[in-house]
């Protein structure tokens, strides 16, 4: 099957995709800030450019899009345009994450991963679930947790 659009409308619409600053990543900065969390933001200086580092906790936010960071979810899927170029790239950004996870545990820091299937899913009452989920995270939490949209299901717990 071939693209919907031409290749410069593609090539212009994949160019306009946010790495910093995006509609998932405002919304959980916005809620943590409204409970008092103070962080930094895209720390240079540390494996991965983190979205979020709250240093009184020693932890690290990554806000990932299902997408790019190839998460097994419904907003996953390969495109049928050149399936090898995006299986490759999408597999060479999930090695990258690991070996940037694994590298900020070896500094001492805690991480988390908020999946933006569990940002998209934040209605009013998953909101306050999502955030208190982050939260609890932050002041009891492991050295690594994930948070998707299953673990905002009544009686499910994400992934450690």
């Amino acid at each position: 099957m071939t693209d919907v659009v031409d290749v410069a409308t593609r090539s212009r619409m994949m160019a306009g995709i946010q790495g910093k600053n995006s509609k998932p990543e405002l919304l959980i900065r916005k809620a943590l800030h409204a409970r008092g969390f103070r962080f930094r933001l895209h720390v240079k200086d540390l494996p991965g450019t983190p979205d979020l580092v709250l240093p009184k906790y020693r932890a690290i936010v990554f806000i990932h899009g299902c997408f790019w960071h190839g998460h097994a979810c419904r907003y996953f899927k390969i495109p049928q345009t050149r399936p090898e170029f995006w299986l490759e790239k999408i597999g060479k950004n999930q090695t990258r994450d690991s070996l940037q996870e694994d590298a900020l545990k070896a500094m001492g820091w805690r991480v988390l991963v908020v999946w933006e299937c569990a940002v998209r899913s934040m209605k009013k009452e998953k909101k306050t679930l999502l955030v208190d989920l982050i939260t609890n995270w932050l002041i009891n939490g492991s050295e690594y947790f994930q948070i998707d949209e299953d673990a905002l299901e009544p009686g499910c717990r994400s992934s450690h």
